[in-house]
């Protein structure tokens, strides 16, 4: 059964049912790196969006980073943050593996109800928070949220509703891997690396809250 919650003063639903490490709803979950040490090709590219400029990094496991904010600053942070990571400098591109990130994400800001289901490379989270982020990914659907204690609970951790904050700030998929949906128990937005406003935005957009007139 569907779990009601109240955000922003209306009612939404979050589906408690979930099972981490599987393609749900389309979303093909990557089991992360191979652990055998050669380097990822990774190519990047900058599209605009409804929230502003987004950073987008994939290799050829899937999708690796998104960004919030994509100024000129940030892209470089970006670019040395994921050489560091994965072993290899990324490459500027928006036609070869990011494609279809880009297609899809441009339908998801258009309106397009349903998940950004695309192929995801894990490889930039790993322990509780990794766990948390997949859990997050397969459970919790479009137009839904659910509260940080009870994502906790879903995970085996009824406790880390705190640490469950700190895998939110900590996730490099946003939009994609939605932690946009995960909310305070008492209604409130709770916190996100993009800001409040775009996390508002974004809700906004899957019909969880209401669209500002203005």
């Amino acid at each position: 059964m569907a779990e009601r919650r109240r955000v922003g003063g209306r009612e939404a639903f979050a589906t408690p049912l979930s099972v981490a490490g599987r393609t749900v709803g389309g979303m093909d979950i990557e089991a992360g790196p191979t652990g055998d040490g050669r380097a990822v090709p990774v190519e990047w590219t900058v599209m605009e969006s409804a929230i502003g400029p987004l950073f987008l990094a994939a290799t050829g496991r899937g999708l690796v980073r998104v960004e919030f904010h994509a100024d000129a600053a940030r892209r470089e942070d970006m670019l040395g943050r994921l050489a560091s990571r994965l072993g290899t400098a990324p490459v500027e591109c928006a036609s070869g593996l990011l494609a279809e990130a880009i297609c899809r994400l441009d339908r998801y800001f258009a309106g397009e109800p349903g998940d950004v289901d695309l192929p995801l490379d894990w490889s930039l989270t790993t322990g509780f928070n990794r766990t948390v982020l997949r859990e997050l990914a397969s459970g919790v659907p479009y137009g839904t949220v659910v509260g940080y204690g009870e994502l906790a609970r879903r995970v085996g951790q009824p406790g880390a509703a705190q640490a469950v904050g700190a895998a939110m700030g900590s996730n490099p998929l946003p939009v994609v891997v939605p932690c946009h949906r995960v909310v305070e128990s008492d209604g409130g937005l709770g916190g996100f690396g993009g800001g409040t406003e775009t996390k508002r935005q974004l809700l906004a957009l899957e019909g969880v809250l209401p669209a500002p007139l203005f």
